[in-house]
Order: structure tokens, then sequence, then C-alpha cells
């Protein structure tokens, strides 16, 4: 495990040790972390106005993330934006994820209207009802609604950890900085934390 790895996985410890204060030391057992993958937005109104390096990469890096998921029977959500004002509408050809996406009908599906697909929609109370702790991001945009679900994770007591490799945006510079300042984990560091859960 590098470095990076550790110092994420112990930044998870002390965000999931704080949040269980209440139990008594002698009787606190480890922690487990509960991830759930949110694809955001990938769409195919959106794609277009990414960043073509951006394009070339993370299409595969996505499903690459989302097979992880699946390998270890953990959940991945697919997030929808659909602003009333710009679209897309639901059920046009411009709403759907390219069928290069591994998303499918039984992944559970929240529609947006906002940035953050928190704002205004069931998705806290789907990963409530689910025990989920831990919100692993991909897609787009790195610099608008990926961001935004970041911060909108953490304002509700949930782990946020962007995927490196996996993110667009209008501008990969912007992407890279994203995944920068937001400490972001490789597909290879989010596999380790799956096969070793327990904090």
């Amino acid at each position: 495990m590098n470095a990076k790895t550790l110092l994420l996985m112990l930044a998870l410890s002390v965000f999931l040790m704080i949040s269980s204060l209440s139990v008594n030391c002698e009787e606190r057992e480890k922690i487990e972390l509960k991830p759930v993958l949110l694809v955001m937005d990938v769409q195919n109104k959106w794609m277009p106005l990414m960043a073509d390096e951006d394009k070339s990469a993370a299409p595969q890096k996505i499903n690459e993330l989302i097979a992880l998921f699946r390998e270890f029977g953990h959940p991945v959500i697919r997030i929808y934006h659909s602003d009333p004002k710009r679209g897309p509408e639901p059920g046009t050809e411009a709403y759907k994820f390219p069928t290069s996406i591994d998303v499918t009908d039984d992944d559970p599906k929240i529609v947006k209207a906002h940035a953050s697909a928190f704002t205004k929609t069931d998705l806290e109370q789907i990963m409530r009802e689910g025990g989920q702790n831990v919100v692993f991001l991909c897609g787009l945009s790195a610099t608008g609604c990926v961001l935004a679900t970041y911060f909108g994770a953490m304002d509700r007591e949930f782990t946020a950890v962007m995927v490196e490799g996996t993110l667009l945006s209008g501008n990969a510079a912007y992407t890279k900085v994203i995944e920068d300042i937001c400490a972001s984990m490789t597909i290879e560091e989010v596999r380790e934390t799956l096969e070793n859960p327990f904090l």
C-alpha cells in the first residue's frame, strides 16, 4: 500500500471513528466501509462537451470501476441530469448514457436538476437505507456536478472519494486539478480498499 492510499485510508478511518464516538470503546468493533459507486451524468448530451483527452480514456476506466464494484457486490447508482430549461428530456437519446458505458437497467437511478446528486433527490435516503457510508465518484463534470456531489456527500457526513482517470470535464487540465486537490484514488487503490474494508 503506497503513502497516498495509506493517507486516504487514515482519513476514512478518522472520519468513521469520529462518527461512532457514542459507542463505548470496549464495545466498538472494527468499522466496515460500505461503499457505493455513483456514475455521474455520462449522458449523450454532455459527452461531446468534454475534453477529447478525457473522452478518450475515461469511459474505459469508468467501466473498469463499474466491473470492480460488481465484483465485490457493491451498488452502482446511475445519476442523470435533466434541467427543466436546458434538458435533456428524459426518454430522449440525448438523455441516455452511451451504450459503451456498462450500466444496466437494474442499477438504481437518480434524476437530478441541480449540480449535486443529493439536492432534492432520494440519494441520501437510498444510501442510508442501504447502510452505505462511502461514496465513490466517477463521470462528469469533474469541475461541476461531480465536485458538487463530492461536497454534498461530505456535508451529509458520508466519506467521498473521487477516482482518478474516471472523471471528465471540458478541460483536461482542470480535471487533473480536481483529481489532485481531492486526493483521488486510482482504480488499483480502490481495489485495495474494497479488499480490506475494515478499519
